[in-house]
């Protein structure tokens, strides 16, 4: 029984430690949060690991419509041009300034929007991501609207620059709703 005690108090004694060097660490202010500083590797992937696992639990069970109408397109690309493209950019436009100050850097949906299902593209979108510059355009913006910017993203990858120019001088800017 003493035995026991013993280890019990020494694990008590190692959390508390283990806790008043966190609260060091995060008072001491060590660690930069500037956004022009790179995460360290095992935060990096901390954090990645933790969003992606995230999305998938809780986008899980959201129903899918059908995205393949080309209404839903054009005016998925007129949210995408007037709400992304700076931080996303698209075929032939780079990320802009404000996405190039973000850390992390917000991926290039040319090559990543593929990566994702449209209920997972859903719920980013819908709810946005802590901590990223992601937006939750939920707030502001129906489902169904949310619904035309997935059934554009899930385009976005196929589109070659021309074709991107090419939407864009054919495609008036978003009315005032």
């Amino acid at each position: 029984m003493k035995r026991n005690w013993r280890w019990a108090v020494w694990a008590v004694a190692v959390i508390v430690i283990v806790i008043a060097c966190g609260l060091a660490f995060v008072y001491s202010g060590i660690y930069t949060v500037a956004a022009t500083y790179p995460d360290w590797g095992p935060v990096t992937w901390l954090l990645r690991t933790t969003v992606d696992r995230s999305v998938q639990r809780h986008a899980a069970h959201i129903p899918v419509p059908r995205l393949d109408d080309p209404d839903l397109l054009r005016t998925g690309f007129q949210h995408y041009r007037e709400m992304c493209v700076e931080c996303h950019g698209a075929p032939g436009v780079p990320i802009g300034d404000a996405g190039q100050g973000l850390n992390p850097r917000p991926p290039e949906l040319v090559k990543s929007a593929g990566d994702w299902a449209p209920k997972e593209l859903f719920w980013i979108t819908k709810y946005g991501v802590r901590m990223t510059g992601m937006p939750a355009w939920g707030v502001t913006h129906s489902d169904e609207k949310i619904w035309n910017i997935v059934a554009f993203l899930r385009r976005l990858p196929k589109l070659t620059a021309a074709e991107y120019r090419a939407l864009d001088r054919q495609t008036p800017p978003l009315a005032d709703d």
